[in-house]
């Protein structure tokens, strides 16, 4: 059992619903959490928002904050964070963009996003290794720090 059970666990018994937007995991983010029996319950969707459209489009990202600071920046984590919360009606949003290569600069960079009952934060992180190495870690960090982010909410 990994921690995606703790972290259904948590948000089943205090009723929290939660919606995810990956962009450079993928889906595997949702698809852990998936594992989890009886999430069904809180866990309203997932989307893979991959291209800087669908960041616009889908998730409500203005283009201005791409403009200024790009697709991978903490800025836009946020943004996407908010918007899956917003448009699904979950009280938690967490998304993911990164950079997992081959190229692209700077690679193993990731930045995290959290809505949480209306309060924005991220963390940021920074990974070596292959491409799927960098995007299973970035999964990692994101259950750790969305677990240690939950648990002591009412």
């Amino acid at each position: 059992m990994g921690i995606e059970n703790d972290i259904g666990k948590v948000l089943c018994d205090k009723n929290k619903t939660i919606s995810i937007a990956e962009s450079l995991t993928g889906g595997l983010l949702c698809g852990k959490l998936v594992n989890f029996p009886g999430i069904s319950k809180v866990l309203l969707e997932g989307v893979v928002s991959y291209s800087i459209e669908s960041k616009i489009k889908r998730l409500g990202v203005k283009s201005k904050t791409i403009e200024e600071f790009s697709d991978v920046s903490s800025e836009t984590a946020i943004e996407m964070a908010r918007g899956i919360a917003k448009t699904s009606g979950s009280n938690i949003g967490i998304s993911t963009t990164g950079v997992a290569g081959p190229s692209g600069e700077p690679l193993g960079l990731v930045y995290i996003g959290f809505y949480i009952d209306g309060d924005s934060s991220f963390i940021e992180k920074k990974f070596s290794g292959e491409r799927q190495e960098i995007r299973n870690k970035a999964v990692e960090a994101s259950l750790k720090a969305l677990y240690d982010k939950i648990k002591g909410i009412d």
